[in-house]
């Protein structure tokens, strides 16, 4: 298919450019198995009935350890190498890819109770037509599952550089081109305040405090060992200081009687 003219030609080939990323499947399983336990908590462990869209699948590996866990899995991505990927390695029956934007969906009106949004709007050119697009795709009463990088994380995530995303366009580009990481920043993080205003519309559910002070509950203990000091300074930062906090974890559900 023809990809609109929207995104730039860096995301179409991010798998060729951070293949250690895309194609890390045991990084990729941990986070299917968060997103799995945050959706089930939410729809009480009946995710079995459930259609679920996966924007931004990338190589396919968490969509197809969700798969079996959802009556059908949809993923979409607009780098064609990495779809490719998926398509040939994973097969299950109600799993399938498409090379498709997710600025200019073709998918009809409230089609998916569920949708993945996970470190996307950073990498899109317009992020709140991505939200749009979410918004109009979901059912009422449906959710997006949604991790959102902070632009105030110290450490920048794509390139492990500090307070790159805190830098005026001009000046993030000579960081990168300085440490040799790269000639142009791509990515359009946003705080915590300017997130809250890209999702206004949706109801939201904050799971950020709860993936910090329970990990075990959510797959995140072997990030976070319960009752070592490392949890506990993490529980009182994102307690004290949430605006600092490196990605944010909510759950963006479509009202049942929707304003718009």
């Amino acid at each position: 298919m023809e990809l609109m003219p929207t995104t730039q030609r860096y995301q179409h080939d991010y798998s060729k450019i951070k293949p250690e990323a895309v194609f890390d499947a045991e990084s990729r399983t941990r986070k299917a198995r968060t997103i799995l336990s945050v959706l089930g908590d939410h729809f009480s462990g009946a995710c079995d009935q459930l259609t679920l869209l996966d924007i931004g699948c990338s190589s396919g590996i968490i969509a197809n350890f969700l798969a079996p866990h959802f009556l059908r899995v949809t993923g979409i991505d607009i780098d064609q190498n990495a779809i490719r990927y998926a398509k040939s390695r994973f097969h299950q029956p109600n799993l399938s890819f498409f090379l498709k934007d997710c600025l200019h969906l073709d998918f009809v009106g409230n089609s998916f109770e569920a949708v993945i949004c996970a470190h996307v709007y950073e990498h899109v050119p317009d992020a709140p037509r991505l939200l749009a697009e979410i918004y109009r795709v979901l059912k009422p009463g449906g959710v997006c599952y949604f991790a959102a990088g902070n632009r105030l994380a110290v450490r920048e995530p794509h390139h492990g550089l500090p307070f790159l995303s805190w830098m005026p366009r001009p000046g993030a580009d000579a960081y990168l081109r300085l440490f040799r990481k790269g000639h142009k920043y791509y990515e359009k993080h946003r705080t915590v305040w300017g997130l809250r205003q890209l999702v206004r519309g949706f109801t939201v559910y904050d799971y950020t405090h709860r993936l910090i002070e329970t990990p075990e509950c959510f797959e995140l203990d072997y990030l976070l060992k319960p009752g070592t000091r490392p949890h506990r300074l993490s529980v009182l930062a994102i307690r004290h200081l949430y605006w600092l906090c490196p990605t944010y974890i909510w759950l963006l559900e479509k009202p049942i009687n929707p304003s718009r």
